[in-house]
């Protein structure tokens, strides 16, 4: 591991020191190998001035929530330090105490909550202090000998701390243990099955030696070829039935955790080698890297083979449960946050994308630390005791909460997979925005290449696809279900709308190019998504038809036929898919105008036309009101979301009024 110290850097802090903290911890932040997504803890001791201009020592402490990756100067909190230092002292404190008096004694009420170890933090003489879950340090603990190996791995330097809950009794530990300690020789400390501390007075130098440390760990393991297995081919396309399985266990999951999920699958050569090995279903269900995970992770994974499934899964969790709980605890959700499956990879269940991510990184660091255990004599994690203290202990817990992954903070697709065509501009794009800002993993699909552009985030993804080639709707949908898990809304309004023709003037490729993409292409579409929607979690179905079905016009036969048969189409579908649970409902729009085809230029030709001014033209409807493409997607939310939950089969108008339609 390098030192990321950058002199130019460090000068644009300009002696702040609170910046330099700032700097280095997104020094340690940005190499997942020491922290992962909120884990680990840095502070700096500093003198402040009160109100009174009495000058006091405070401890800027990272607050909980917050990630170094990414923490900012307000992401600490101050704290002061003669407070904490006598809490120390104190014979016992509950966490709930601790808490409080520490948020008591910060002289910003409205910073965030200190870290759990600020009390440890403050104890230890110096300056700066940083904490990490280095996985190199971990994976060494985490083997039969893993003190051993440590002690001699590092000799004196290093205070080796045996495993013990963090919070209070970890620092009242580390208080007892070096009451009479010289800190001047120690470099750091390592907390057995924890993590690893380094500090100084400089910033550089606790920064280097943390480097420093975890280094010399790398070095051990590669010296005693510990190692990742990885599979030597590249993955296949996956065939339908493995996409198939996915969706099945997708639903078990969500259906285990009560609420939708989506599903990040690794299939890198890292997680399909670890997958295959014929002990992994043992190795990989000891426990965690760190306690700290548990959290995210729950103690174990699902190993997704025959016989093995969701159901299984939840009565074991319910089992553990009961064997360690008090009679104040209540059972969390018992469904898995990642699986196993053999040969194909690993899986990650998130309530949001961004919450797989993170389960899927955990889940990667993980694997790769069980591996190299083995080669040193074999993965040893902590006691199942003491993985359940920490997935129960109400701290943590809180940090979930905070960040908003509480069941009491779902929004109204959280979880669920929508995928929609036509969807790089107008009404497409406008229906694709309101279901990922309502929570959903979207998938925008489009002829126009612009499409991937748009929708190029983690939970929006953009595939160019010609509605009218089988092949690519079909590998289009296969796309979707690998990178999410599923499908559970299909908004199916790709579409254009051709020259206005008379019939006896009309080219026979007019009207067959309207049938194919009006018509034939949503057909095509249904078809390929079903067997995902009747996996899926409340799946629903909405077509995009028109007012030239229920108001047709002179000029517009080739539409308005492809219309009435797109609308024919869906009626049909909602008796077909209505035992398998799935919703098929129809929207009528007219006149709206903020699309691609109605410029400025077209809409004041149609005005003139009609003997009115744009904005006439534009609200020439029974209540005199403008249709927008958000008002569209508004009404397609509707219609997918839980306000039509009982509803199928059903043709509703956007159109302000259309005296000919009523």
């Amino acid at each position: 591991m390098q030192s990321l110290w950058n002199d130019a850097e460090v000068r644009a802090c300009g002696g702040d020191v609170l910046k330099l903290r700032v700097y280095t911890s997104r020094l340690l932040g940005r190499e997942p190998s020491l922290v992962l997504h909120g884990g680990g803890n840095t502070s700096v001791k500093a003198e402040a001035r009160n109100l009174f201009g009495d000058a006091e020592s405070v401890l800027y402490v990272k607050g909980s929530g917050w990630d170094l990756a990414t923490i900012e100067a307000e992401g600490f909190a101050p704290v002061r330090l003669d407070v904490l230092q006598r809490m120390a002292a104190l014979p016992t404190l509950a966490d709930p105490q601790m808490v409080r008096a520490q948020r008591a004694a910060m002289t910003d009420p409205y910073a965030p909550d200190p870290s759990v170890e600020a009390i440890l933090h403050a104890i230890i003489p110096f300056k700066f202090v940083d904490h990490t879950h280095a996985d190199a340090v971990v994976t060494l603990t985490n083997t039969p000998d893993g003190e051993a190996r440590i002690r001699a791995l590092y000799g004196e330097r290093v205070l080796v701390v045996p495993y013990v809950m963090p919070g209070f009794v970890l620092a009242k530990k580390i208080w007892e243990m070096t009451a009479a300690i010289d800190w001047s020789q120690l470099d750091g400390m390592v907390l057995m099955n924890h993590g690893v501390f380094s500090f100084a007075d400089d910033a550089r130098a606790s920064y280097e030696r943390m480097i420093a440390l975890v280094s010399q760990a790398e070095e051990a393991l590669v010296a005693e070829g510990a190692a990742v297995v990885c599979a030597n081919d590249q993955p296949g396309t996956p065939q339908a039935d493995e996409l198939l399985a996915l969706s099945e266990l997708r639903h078990a999951v969500s259906t285990a955790r009560g609420r939708p999920v989506v599903v990040h699958w690794d299939r890198s050569a890292e997680a399909r080698g670890f997958s295959a090995r014929d002990d992994v279903a043992d190795i990989v269900t000891r426990g965690p890297l760190t306690p700290d995970h548990v959290i995210r992770t729950k103690r174990v994974p699902l190993i997704v083979c025959e016989g093995a499934d969701t159901t299984r899964y939840a009565d074991e969790y319910r089992t553990y449960f009961e064997r360690n709980a008090t009679p104040d605890l209540t059972c969390l959700d018992p469904a898995p946050r990642w699986a196993v499956w053999p040969g194909h990879g690993t899986l990650a269940f998130g309530a949001s994308v961004k919450e797989a991510g993170i389960i899927a990184d955990i889940s990667r660091h993980t694997a790769a630390a069980i591996q190299r255990a083995e080669c040193l004599g074999g993965w040893r994690a902590l006691p199942e005791r003491d993985i359940f203290a920490v997935e129960y202990w109400d701290l943590e817990q809180a940090k979930l909460r905070k960040a908003g992954l509480s069941a009491g903070t779902q929004v109204e697709f959280a979880g669920k997979v929508a995928l929609i065509t036509g969807a790089a501009s107008g009404i497409g794009r406008a229906c694709a925005d309101a279901l990922h800002a309502r929570g959903a993993a979207v998938v925008a699909l489009d002829i126009d290449p612009a499409v991937t552009e748009y929708f190029s985030t983690a939970d929006r993804f953009g595939i160019v696809c010609d509605m009218t080639d089988s092949a690519a709707i079909q590998a289009a949908v296969a796309q979707a279900v690998i990178r999410f898990g599923g499908l559970d809304v299909v908004v199916s309004n790709a579409g254009n709308f051709p020259a206005s023709l008379r019939i006896e003037a009309m080219a026979s490729e007019v009207w067959e190019r309207s049938l194919q993409l009006n018509l034939t292409a949503h057909q095509r579409l249904l078809q390929y998504c079903i067997p995902y929607l009747q996996r899926g979690l409340q799946p629903a179905v909405v077509l995009m038809a028109s007012k030239n079905v229920l108001a047709p016009g002179p000029g517009a036969a080739a539409y308005s036929v492809a219309k009435a048969g797109l609308t024919q189409l869906g009626r049909v579908a909602a008796l077909e898919l209505a035992p398998l649970g799935i919703r098929v409902n129809m929207l009528h729009p007219d006149a709206v105008f903020d699309t691609g085809i109605w410029s400025d230029a077209v809409i004041a030709s149609r005005a003139k036309h009609y003997g009115m001014t744009p904005q006439e033209y534009k609200t020439k409807n029974l209540l005199k009101v403008e249709i927008s493409s958000a008002d569209v997607a508004d009404m397609v939310c509707a219609l997918a979301g839980p306000l039509f939950a009982k509803t199928t089969g059903e043709q509703l108008s956007i159109d302000g009024g259309n005296d000919r339609v009523i």
